[in-house]
């Protein structure tokens, strides 16, 4: 997580600046979740182990619960048919959804995707944005993208365009539902 260059970072009430390595490392594993547009799934493990990897370094949940949330997550995508497949066996599509039942499976209270329907075709870009919304909703998760997307801009309830690095406006643009 990089430092702002100029003003603050505050995520959950901290400034990240004033935050120690351990942790900002503690607040990208317990509140925020990461959405690739290039995905960055693992390419030897199958998508449970992708989706359990996060899990892994949270030394504060059992096997059980790991369990849980990683089925949770991969059903919530429409992937359990799919839990042993590797990346490169899985549609664009599949890769992307695999990707965002990892950033989910924490529980995080934000989600950062960047461009997270790049390089997919018209319908699974929706399919996907329809499933960040019922997340949105079902899990109370707040995403955030970064997007040239005008689908994505649509479903937006709030949008700030930025060019150059500053911010060149900002509004309730999209579709507020």
């Amino acid at each position: 997580m990089d430092l702002a260059t100029r003003g603050n970072v505050v995520v959950s009430g901290k400034d990240t600046a004033q935050l120690t390595e351990r942790e900002l490392t503690d607040l990208r594993l317990h509140r925020i979740g990461f959405i690739f547009q290039s995905f960055n799934l693992i390419s030897v493990l199958n998508v449970y182990d992708n989706v359990e990897f996060p899990l892994l370094l949270m030394k504060d949940l059992d096997a059980k619960e790991r369990r849980e949330r990683v089925l949770h997550f991969i059903h919530k995508v429409g992937l359990q048919d799919h839990m042993k497949h590797r990346p490169n066996e899985l549609s664009g599509g599949q890769r992307q959804r695999v990707a965002i039942a990892r950033a989910l499976v924490t529980k995080p209270r934000i989600v950062l995707a960047d461009e997270p329907t790049a390089n997919l075709d018209s319908q699974t870009g929706q399919s996907i944005l329809d499933l960040m919304k019922h997340i949105n909703e079902s899990e109370k998760t707040t995403f955030l993208f970064s997007t040239h997307d005008d689908r994505v801009i649509r479903q937006a309830r709030r949008i700030v365009k930025l060019r150059d690095g500053a911010i060149e406006s900002l509004g309730l643009e999209g579709r507020a539902n």
